[in-house]
Parts: C-alpha cells; sequence; structure tokens
C-alpha cells in the first residue's frame, strides 16, 4: 500500500504530515511527532529540515497549517523542539522529529499585533523619516485607531503586497491574517549550496555558507556576486533585475569580493539581518545586511576597527546625480529596465564616482541600497526621497498574538 502522505508546514520548514496530533486542555497544547528520510529527500534537504527543527524560535508566534488536518492550522508558540538523525550507512538517513506547541488562536480567534518601537534614526539631515508598515500579502482589518494611514501597493515575486505609509506614531498596529496567509510576502534567508534547490533557514541558531547564502523579501534579492561583493537584485515588470555593488574598508582601492563567514542576528517573516565577517590580517570587518518586509531598499552596516574610507558604491559606473547633501545618490536616467538605482546613508557622506557612498577616517558606515520602481515616472512611495525617508523611519518591528 502506498501512503499519500499530507504535510505540515510549521512556520518556515514543510514537514511530512503523520496520522496523530496530540491535544490536552486548558493552555491547548498541541503535540507532533513524525519523520523525515532521506530517501525520497536529499541529504541536504533532510539535515536543513533537522536543524531548522531545533531552531525553531519559542518567542515569537508562527503560523501552523495541516494539509489532511485543517481544523488544527492557527498560530502557535513553541513549547520545545527535538529532532535525532539516524545514519544508516550507505542506504538511508532519517531524523525523527517531535514538537510541542501552544494554540494561541485561529485566524477568527487573534490578532496579530505590529510593535513598531523605538525612534527614527539618528541623522545629519534633520529628517523625520516616514513612519510605513507592511504586514502579510492575504492580511486584513488592518487598524490604527483614530487616524489611519495611506496605502500603496507593490508587486513583487510574491504578489501584490500593501504598504501601510504614515503610520501614526505612538500607536501599535493590529490586522488578522489567515495562518496560510502568514508566510507571503516574508523575508526569507536561504542556504543556496544547492541553487536549484535553496533551503530555506529557520531561526538563528543555523550555519550559514559564507558564500552560499539569499537574503530575500520578493522585492529586493541580495547574493554573494563573483565579479563584486554583492548582487542586489530588484523585481519590477514581472522581472528579477541586477546590479553589482561594492563594499570596501580601503576605499575604491580594494573591494571585498568573499566572506570568512555568516551568521543570522535575526530571522523573523518581518526582518531578516545577516552578519557578514571578513579578516583584514590583522582586525575583521562585518557587515550586517537587513532586509525588511515589502521595502524595495537593503540596509547595510559596515565597521572595522581602526579608522578607514569605508565605501558602498556600483560596481560599474552608472551615470549619476549626488544629493548627497539630502542624504541619497540616485541614477540619472532610466536603466533598460525602466528603474534607477538609489543609494544613501543617514549620516554625512562623500558621493562615489560609480554612483554610492564613501566616508573616510571612520570606523562605520551605515547604507541603505535600493531600487526606485519606474524611475523618473515612480509612483508616490517608491521615488528616491521616499525611499531615503522610508530608511530614516525604519522602526523595529516584534509581532505578537492577542486574543480579540
Amino acid at each position: 500500500m502506498v501512503l499519500n502522505w499530507g504535510s505540515i508546514q510549521l512556520s518556515r520548514t514543510t514537514l511530512r504530515e503523520t496520522f496523530q496530533a496530540a491535544e490536552q486542555g486548558g493552555n491547548r497544547s498541541l503535540s507532533l511527532t513524525g519523520q523525515e528520510s532521506m530517501p525520497p529527500l536529499t541529504r541536504l534537504q533532510l539535515v536543513g529540515a533537522h536543524d531548522n527543527i531545533n531552531a525553531l524560535d519559542a518567542q515569537s508566534p508562527i503560523a501552523v497549517t495541516f494539509t489532511d488536518k485543517p481544523e488544527r492550522n492557527g498560530y502557535y508558540q513553541v513549547t520545545s523542539c527535538a529532532s535525532t538523525l539516524i545514519e544508516y550507512r550507505v542506504e538511508m538517513l532519517t531524523a525523527d522529529w517531535t514538537i510541542a506547541l501552544d494554540r494561541l488562536g485561529s485566524a477568527g480567534e487573534v490578532d496579530l499585533n505590529s510593535r513598531l518601537t523605538g525612534v527614527v534614526r539618528i541623522n545629519d539631515f534633520s529628517l523625520t523619516g516616514e513612519r510605513w508598515h507592511a504586514p502579510p500579502i492575504g492580511h486584513f482589518g488592518y487598524y490604527t485607531g483614530s487616524s489611519n494611514p495611506t496605502t500603496m501597493t507593490r508587486t513583487g515575486a510574491d504578489g501584490a503586497m500593501t504598504v501601510y505609509r504614515s503610520v501614526p506614531a505612538s500607536v501599535i498596529p493590529r490586522w488578522g491574517c489567515d495562518p496560510a496567509n502568514y508566510l507571503t510576502g516574508r523575508v526569507r534567508a536561504t542556504d543556496t549550496t544547492t541553487p536549484a534547490a535553496p533551503i530555506e533557514l529557520e531561526g538563528t541558531a543555523r550555519s550559514v555558507p559564507a558564500a552560499a547564502w539569499a537574503l530575500s523579501n520578493g522585492l529586493v534579492n541580495v547574493t554573494p556576486s563573483a565579479s563584486a561583493t554583492f548582487d542586489v537584485q530588484a523585481y519590477t515588470g514581472g522581472a528579477w533585475h541586477s546590479k553589482l555593488w561594492n563594499v570596501s574598508v580601503a576605499g575604491s582601492a580594494s573591494s571585498i569580493t568573499s566572506w570568512d563567514s555568516a551568521s543570522l542576528l535575526r530571522n523573523d517573516p518581518e526582518q531578516v539581518i545577516l552578519r557578514l565577517s571578513k579578516g583584514q590580517a590583522p582586525g575583521r570587518a562585518t557587515l550586517d545586511l537587513s532586509l525588511r518586509r515589502g521595502s524595495r531598499f537593503v540596509e547595510g552596516y559596515l565597521q572595522i576597527g581602526t579608522s578607514a574610507t569605508l565605501a558602498a558604491y556600483r560596481s560599474t559606473l552608472e551615470t549619476n546625480t549626488s544629493f548627497a547633501a539630502s542624504g541619497y545618490v540616485t541614477a540619472t536616467a532610466n536603466d533598460s529596465d525602466g528603474n534607477r538605482f538609489a543609494v544613501g546613508s543617514a549620516r554625512t557622506f562623500t558621493a562615489h564616482t560609480n554612483g554610492g557612498v564613501t566616508k573616510a577616517a571612520t570606523t562605520s558606515l551605515d547604507f541603505w541600497i535600493g531600487v526606485v520602481a519606474g524611475g523618473g515616472s515612480a509612483v508616490s512611495g517608491d521615488a528616491a526621497t521616499d525611499l531615503r525617508n522610508q530608511y530614516i523611519a525604519c522602526l523595529p518591528e516584534a509581532t505578537y498574538a492577542v486574543r480579540r
């Protein structure tokens, strides 16, 4: 007999759905057990699932959906997780896993609260920025009290996403979302060791290959590059469009073209932060790359131990116009895809000839790299000044589930 197994989508990881889902009343706990095996999975896929299970975050709510038990779909909190690898040499590899969850509620029972805390970035341009927020594609009932934000739509690889602009200060936005939609439009960190079958990484307690990773939110995709520091791709017009960028701690003399290590500082659907490190013999340079759900730019923070000229710039010259006195640089004309690059910093900088930002005699440089979708005809919210303002007011976000 061939069993047609369903699947459990547990946060970012898909697992084989088995017959039993043990529940208890009171706190509505749910206990799941199962096994993944190679074959049919590849070794990389199986070990990836094993590592993802053990890296599950116990602090944030996760969406869980079932093929054969959809009545159990909902938001849960992880209380314990474990997976055991068993190697049958030359024959097979298995991962026996157990996960214990506390049920927070279904889409009809709970709201998701987005706590947008902190203050706008300290900047040298007297900017207040623009508070903005992007929940998952498919959310509903976005509520900010007596004052409503404005909205715009950004269409990426996952579909059309609503971005809320001018979100009222001192308000915690509340919204609903079917668990099946919670991951649409999310930020992903993936292991691209096997490019044809990338493995999405769960949590921060995961190893990340220094030369085989990608960050994506469906609008922006960032990967290492063989001929530059990294490739920043923008999704517009139904396709990905690539631009190569260099990062340097030696001005234009020598860009960083490889990294010694990579690690995840944050890995949530709303934001991922990847830390890259490069030895400088002596010393080291570190670069934190941050990508947020709904954003058209990637954020960077470059650091080194001793003062030097730090820079982030286009790997080849692209005619640009400097608005350094206002915090950004942008391409002068549309490229062949109808877009323009934009790059900037919250602190005073010098514009790079290729198009970029440089700062001399410093140990740190913050920057952002993005795309002006539509170039000279960009809609409100996607213009270079809009992206600059959104960078200035990128507020830390934490998501919580609360009963309605």
